[in-house]
């Protein structure tokens, strides 16, 4: 398996676009599948914040992970943020969602970032078992989520 840019695969913005969409629009109903491409594109840099990796395996997409300025509009206080993390169903339990998380760690680090941020509905821990912390539990939108952060240090 890689780990590479989404910037160097533009052309599958549109497949992960969908993907988020079907996973996450309960969270952001605002969000238009067109909104979302948008997205996904300004975000679709080689490196720092934003920036979007993918995991391939013999060139299929098998998941993404994001790293963005803001991903929780009630915590504008909060920056940066590690963001959709996804594994299309078929890949899940193989450690992709673990490799794509560690990258962003790196990715985060080499780019200064001493602190990140993520919130999950459901991944709490798998997060924890890669040194995330909770820092609360909160109702957004009417679902049950945990606020997460890894400290890098000084």
């Amino acid at each position: 398996m890689n780990i590479e840019p989404l910037a160097d695969h533009k052309h599958l913005i549109p497949e992960i676009a969908e993907l988020h969409q079907s996973e996450w629009e309960h969270l952001n109903p605002a969000v238009t599948i067109e909104k979302r491409i948008a997205s996904i594109n300004r975000a679709a840099t080689p490196q720092g914040i934003p920036s979007i990796f993918i995991a391939l395996e013999d060139s299929e997409f098998c998941g993404s992970a994001a790293l963005v300025q803001q991903d929780l509009e009630t915590h504008p206080e909060l920056s940066p943020w590690l963001a959709a993390v996804y594994v299309k169903e078929n890949w899940r339990k193989q450690g992709i969602a673990t490799s794509l998380v560690q990258h962003c760690e790196r990715e985060a680090q080499l780019a200064g970032i001493k602190k990140l941020y993520l919130y999950t509905e459901f991944a709490t821990q798998l997060y924890a078992s890669l040194g995330w912390k909770v820092l609360e539990r909160l109702t957004h939108r009417g679902i049950e989520i945990d606020l997460m952060c890894k400290d890098f240090g000084s």
